[in-house]
């Protein structure tokens, strides 16, 4: 494990000139600040108590950029990170890509080689694939944090974000009775306060007629940003084509490349099996209010101190 205290000196940018343009311009990471950055988010771990986390330059430079380099909000989604790993054990316990093989080979979730106009990483899940009476769907969500995780790990994908596109062909009343209220509101807050990403685009398409109801379980937990990110296109994949270019898409959504196969990424993934092991080491303890409240108030100061040396 690095040294907790410095981190990993090895990072090396893999941002274009245009990129790294666009993460000032988006995110303000500035290029000349972003060690010092880092150094301050390492600090605040260090400070905050109760964590046995990563603390590599590579790793901590995620949750800055999911928060446009605020040090306070960055130390919060890293702390909500590790937080629903350990109060969901169901999930993250053992959580490696072999023991959702059978999720992967029924081609659910799987990602897209091209990316979007902006850059984007597109994702697609057809949960239709999904046999509720052969896996739970525990393991649904297992292999799309998988599949995420491991897709963040690319600086063009930290930078330019995620589009998902959820094709719902096939999802029927087996599929929705094991949607329910706690995992709706357990899903989505892990997407949206718990994950280092950011998130464009919404897509669903050929929505069935159970989809409403679907929706109106998850819709409570929402944000509004999140909700103004939804399109719902049904058949109309010229609609879609309009946020997703044909040139980009199989064609089973219209698109001008070949069908979708699903087996290159399951491939991809199964490789990175010994890399996911490792993540086990890593865990949050529960920590006192009183200690955070402790913990915040050295937070300040470490954040004070690093915004002093920028002016």
């Amino acid at each position: 494990m690095e040294n907790s205290q410095t981190g990993d000196r090895g990072y090396v940018c893999t941002l274009s000139t245009e990129l790294v343009a666009k993460a000032e311009r988006e995110l303000n990471e500035k290029a000349e600040w972003r060690s010092r950055d880092i150094q301050a988010l390492r600090d605040m771990v260090i400070k905050h108590g109760g964590l046995t986390i990563r603390t590599d330059d590579a790793f901590l430079l995620r949750f800055l950029r999911a928060r446009k380099f605020d040090y306070d909000r960055a130390l919060k989604l890293l702390v909500n990170h590790y937080k629903v790993k350990r109060d969901n054990p169901e999930i993250f316990n053992d959580l490696r890509p072999s023991r959702v093989k059978h999720v992967l080979e029924d081609g659910v979730i799987t990602a897209l080689k091209h990316r979007d106009k902006h850059g984007r990483q597109i994702v697609v899940f057809r949960p239709g694939l999904w046999n509720p009476e052969k896996y739970s769907l525990n393991d649904v969500f297992r292999a799309n944090y998988l599949t995420l995780s491991k897709l963040i790990e690319d600086e063009e994908t930290q930078v330019n974000g995620f589009v998902l596109l959820g094709d719902f062909k096939g999802v029927s009343w087996p599929h929705v009775r094991q949607i329910s209220p706690s995992f709706a509101k357990r899903f989505t807050h892990v997407i949206q306060e718990a994950f280092p990403a950011r998130f464009k685009g919404l897509h669903y398409v050929n929505e069935p007629v159970v989809f409403k109801l679907i929706f109106s379980v998850i819709r409570p937990f929402l944000k509004e940003k999140t909700v103004q990110r939804l399109h719902f296109h049904s058949t109309n994949f010229r609609n879609l084509h309009k946020f997703l270019e044909a040139d980009v898409l199989p064609e089973e959504y219209g698109g001008r490349l070949p069908p979708l196969n699903s087996d290159d990424w399951m491939k991809t993934l199964l490789s990175c099996e010994a890399e996911f092991e490792s993540e086990s080491q890593y865990h949050i303890e529960r920590v006192h209010s009183s200690e955070q409240e402790g913990d915040h108030e050295v937070s300040e100061c470490i954040v004070n101190s690093y915004r002093k040396m920028a002016t």
